[in-house]
């Protein structure tokens, strides 16, 4: 399972905050962790819970104080664990998602959901994570040499890209002053 966090997180990072100034190379890293740290224990475990992924958020805001445009880039990772739990469904089952308020033990939590699911299940999240993936190539413009040699070296879209076609935060030179 690869195509479905890495494609998944994109697009649902984008529709959420849609700002071309995220690093989404970080999105899809923090997505494909949980599965890559707990993968070696053979199946759920501390990756896999909302506290990891809080305590992740926590060291990047402790280690980045003073220091925004770290911090800013840094906050992809979290957010894409946050996701990962998310499109692995792991919010269904509350003992590995409160882990530990609802217990300390993971030891029989299970398979990683990703590997899990049915044939099927798996080859239509992988097929959806591929479409979302063309999306975000037409959507993002990364046809074009300069806008990807830029998202390949800062993870950034450009700056157009924002909400309603401006720049992230400022107002869009197509709409009209407000009537006084």
């Amino acid at each position: 399972m690869l195509l479905w966090f890495v494609g998944g997180s994109w697009v649902a990072v984008w529709a959420v905050l849609q700002d071309p100034a995220v690093d989404y190379r970080l999105v899809m890293l923090g997505a494909l962790l949980p599965d890559v740290i707990d993968a070696p224990f053979g199946g759920i475990r501390y990756a896999h819970t909302l506290v990891a992924s809080a305590a992740v958020l926590a060291v990047v805001m402790v280690a980045t104080v003073g220091r925004r445009r770290l911090r800013r880039r840094l906050l992809g990772v979290p957010i894409g664990m946050l996701v990962h739990l998310v499109l692995d469904g792991v919010w269904t089952d509350a003992r590995v998602f409160w882990w530990p308020f609802r217990g300390w033990s993971l030891a029989t939590a299970g398979r990683l959901p990703s590997l899990a699911h049915p044939v099927g299940v798996t080859v239509a999240e992988e097929i959806a994570g591929a479409l979302a993936l063309v999306w975000c190539w037409v959507r993002f413009g990364l046809a074009d040499p300069g806008r990807r040699s830029r998202f390949l070296r800062t993870g950034r879209l450009a700056p157009e890209l924002g909400p309603r076609g401006g720049t992230a935060g400022l107002p869009s030179p197509r709409r009209r002053p407000p009537r006084g």
